[in-house]
């Protein structure tokens, strides 16, 4: 995910000054939404109902860039 100039400018203004780098959060939260729907879509398209071992990580690809990653194990869990 990227954010547009107008947040990267206004970070860089945070930075100078102090405070919570709003852009970037909002930025991180909504990857971390669309990485997490994706695994749990990959998940069920492969018959799974169930996700163990989660793990989220993410990373800065470059200045106003970051990726998130979502991965773990898809099970299928039965009924006893």
């Amino acid at each position: 995910r990227a954010k547009h100039i107008g947040k990267d400018i206004g970070a860089g203004f945070k930075q100078l000054v102090g405070g919570e780098l709003t852009g970037y959060d909002e930025m991180l939260t909504e990857a971390r939404k669309i990485a997490i729907g994706r695994m749990v879509d990959d998940a069920k398209s492969q018959g799974a109902n169930a996700i163990i071992g989660f793990r989220l990580t993410s990373a800065a690809v470059m200045q106003g860039a970051a990726e998130m990653l979502a991965y773990g194990t898809g099970v299928i869990l039965e009924d006893e």
